[in-house]
């Protein structure tokens, strides 16, 4: 394996769906009496690809299917997908939370891990007692973990409750502790889910500088699954792209990310015709460009706008339109929203302008949403994409940034409402 650490060969993860999991009597039997014939399993022949959206015809899934990859020490790998594409089974599979129907797994050395929150704690022992038993459970000397507690403690920033049950802490609380015991009883792999989004946001700025710091200091191996595009991009090395619980893609972290965000894009720039509920309707939604025309491409220092276009069949009251602009990799640039609305009975355009606000060259996404009070009646963060191209224009002192330094901009549009 030289210095491969991890080594997944040909691994498959099948499921039986319903409320049996794991296969009935009669399927036991079945599979037992082909085995002393020496037959294959009958049912590794069926199972459906791991696709959420169509009915399964078998009652069995490949949650997993074929999966090959190898993982060099000291490398932080990202793997992404959609929800279902098979990741957080990838990850149960590694630590040895469930074993694969197929395949073998290789690792050297010991695999902490944080998969869902509260991973390992018993909810009736102290914060300090579950730091002593998860170490233990990694194979730490009880000498070790009495040397790393302080800093454990002092990282996850709960010193006050550390003599509280565990069962008493909020989940953001159990996230820190179980991060902050995985990261510091120095395990050679890590296995982080997008737990972490439990989070706040400082404590995730600083556990992926912890896992920065583990990864080229002292060359630890991390396995990063998450659905923000930022935080993989930034920490990881390398990635993985699953699909349907299948590699689609690995390589460097900027083209998978490339694919992945190219694949989600939407198929056009304009909403249209999109029912709200019985009382409006959207004609179209979409972002346009100085000459007043629908556009996915602005050039840098155009001016632009974002427009609803609605239908209101029946009076509405109080209810509030919002635009949002985020990077493709989802981190936010923009949100604003107009006023509460009390609209007749006709057609409408909201109009959110820019107010001489301009963009840094890259790929942006709006988001479109309509609520009333607490209630959201629509959303949608798909369909307008857009991109910002260079040239020469003479740049407002408003840039937007793309990185989203400048921070979120709340209220920075116009709101203006036009009957049509």
């Amino acid at each position: 394996m030289s210095n491969t650490i991890i080594k997944i060969e040909n691994i498959s993860k099948q499921y039986r769906l319903g409320q049996v999991g794991t296969g009935t009597i009669s399927h036991d039997l079945n599979r037992w009496w082909y085995r002393i014939r020496g037959k294959e399993d009958p049912y590794l022949k069926i199972g459906d690809t791991n696709d959420r959206t169509t009915k399964s015809n078998s009652g069995y899934v490949w949650a997993l299917k074929n999966i090959s990859f190898d993982v060099k020490q000291g490398e932080v790998l990202g793997i992404i997908g959609k929800n279902g594409a098979g990741k957080s089974t990838l990850l149960k599979l590694l630590s040895r939370v469930t074993a694969p129907t197929l395949g073998s797994i290789k690792a050297k050395g010991r695999i902490a891990s944080l998969l869902e929150v509260g991973t390992g704690f018993h909810p009736e022992l102290t914060g300090r007692e579950n730091v002593f038993m998860n170490g233990s459970i990694l194979g730490m000397t009880k000498a070790e973990i009495k040397r790393k507690f302080d800093e454990i403690v002092a990282f996850a920033g709960v010193e006050k409750y550390i003599d509280t049950p565990v069962k008493r802490y909020s989940s953001g609380m159990t996230v820190r502790l179980g991060f902050a015991v995985a990261a510091h009883l120095e395990p050679e792999i890590m296995v982080v889910d997008e737990v972490l989004a439990v989070g706040d946001a400082e404590f995730q700025k600083k556990a992926i500088g912890k896992m920065q710091d583990v990864s080229h200091s002292e060359g630890r191996t991390i396995l990063f699954v998450s659905h923000n595009m930022d935080a993989v991009k930034k920490m990881c090395t390398r990635a993985v792209l699953l699909k349907d619980g299948s590699v689609q893609s690995d390589g460097s972290v900027d083209s998978i990310l490339d694919i992945y965000m190219n694949e989600n894009k939407g198929n056009c720039n304009v909403i249209a015709n999109e029912i709200v509920n019985n009382d409006m309707c959207i004609l179209s939604a979409s972002v346009y460009g100085e000459k007043g025309e629908s556009t996915d491409l602005l050039m840098i220092g155009e001016d632009w706008y974002a427009q609803i276009d609605i239908d209101v069949q029946h009076e509405i009251k109080d209810t509030v339109f919002a635009v949002g602009i985020s990077t493709s990799l989802d981190v936010p640039i923009i949100t604003t929203w107009s006023p509460p609305q009390n609209l007749k009975p006709g057609k409408y355009a909201i109009r959110f302008s820019c107010n001489g606000m301009h963009f840094q060259k890259g790929s942006y996404k709006a988001v479109i949403g309509i609520s009333k009070g607490k209630e959201s009646l629509y959303y949608n963060d798909i369909d307008i994409q857009f991109e910002v191209a260079l040239v020469q224009k003479e740049i407002n002192e408003n840039l937007i940034r793309v990185d989203g330094t400048t921070g979120i901009l709340v209220n920075q549009l116009q709101t203006e409402i036009i009957t049509l």
